[in-house]
């Protein structure tokens, strides 16, 4: 770990380990949703117009069935956000629940001796366009009480062979993602192990920093002693560079200065002065950096 990365709070340190929760998806933006829309609706109409309103378990059966496919895609991914195990199911349940609706589109044609358009049909290549195409409500529903009972079984057909075909390979997408991220589990003993080498990273730097200001408190109470030696000498001296000799501004009296031999103190430092015995006088460094008689 990097310092710049030692001292990040709790929510910062959050953003650097895997996260837990999973991103939920917007499942209304996925094709194969958008389609078991599609699949729902075309369904409550064709059974509203071409099976009995009564004494047919089949009218009850195909809604269910078509309803299942919708709602577990939205329970599934609203579920996946802590349970990638739950979400496989569900999606599972709804490819299940639309191969029965299938099924039963299948079962009408047949019982009807209608006719199931396959490849060789003379519109199956227009239907599989227009199905593979289009996924919206609003682009079939136009057409929900204008087509025939064949046409529109016929349509359902086409749209459950798409959405199966789509929820398939989002499987293998969600396997392939679990077998990379793993499960909501192996999430949170990462993030915890994480968070918790970055608590370790953040106390072990505090205490580089705590010894660091220790050094320094001891190398200035090394300095102090010092200054207060110097002072209690009395001695008066100055830390200079070139200079050991200065005349007063009346050129009567000449004060030696022995300099003090460079140590650690800097030179730029303030420095003790006493009055001077011979002429009463009170020696203080200038403004310019020179000294002056007071």
């Amino acid at each position: 770990m990097t310092p710049s990365n030692e001292h990040k709070n709790p929510t910062e340190a959050a953003a650097m380990i895997d996260v837990v929760l999973r991103r939920e998806k917007n499942w209304e933006e996925l094709w194969f949703y958008q389609k078991t829309v599609v699949l729902y609706q075309l369904t409550y109409t064709f059974t509203s117009r071409f099976l009995p309103k009564y004494g047919d378990r089949t009218v009850d059966q195909m809604i269910q069935a078509a309803r299942s496919g919708k709602q577990n895609i939205v329970e599934g991914m609203a579920d996946g956000v802590t349970s990638m195990e739950l979400e496989m199911k569900l999606i599972n349940v709804a490819r299940a629940s639309l191969k029965e609706l299938r099924e039963d589109y299948e079962d009408y044609l047949l019982s009807h001796r209608l006719t199931r358009w396959q490849k060789g049909h003379i519109r199956y290549g227009n239907l599989l366009k227009f199905c593979q195409q289009h996924n919206k409500l609003e682009e079939y529903q136009p057409f929900f009480n204008r087509w025939d009972d064949e046409e529109m079984a016929n349509t359902a057909l086409s749209l459950c062979h798409y959405v199966d075909k789509m929820m398939k390979s989002y499987e293998s997408w969600l396997e392939q993602d679990f077998k990379e991220n793993g499960g909501i589990r192996e999430r949170m003993t990462a993030a915890r192990l994480g968070y918790r080498n970055i608590q370790k990273a953040t106390i072990e730097a505090k205490d580089r920093e705590i010894a660091q200001l220790k050094s320094e408190i001891t190398r200035l109470q090394g300095e102090l002693k010092y200054l207060k030696e110097a002072y209690q000498r009395q001695d008066f001296r100055l830390v200079l560079t070139s200079k050991t000799s200065m005349t007063s501004k009346t050129g009567q009296l000449l004060l030696i200065w022995s300099p003090v031999v460079e140590s650690d103190i800097s030179t730029k430092r303030a420095f003790l002065f006493r009055r001077c015995s011979v002429s009463s006088c009170l020696i203080r460094p200038a403004a310019s950096g020179s000294l002056a008689i007071i």
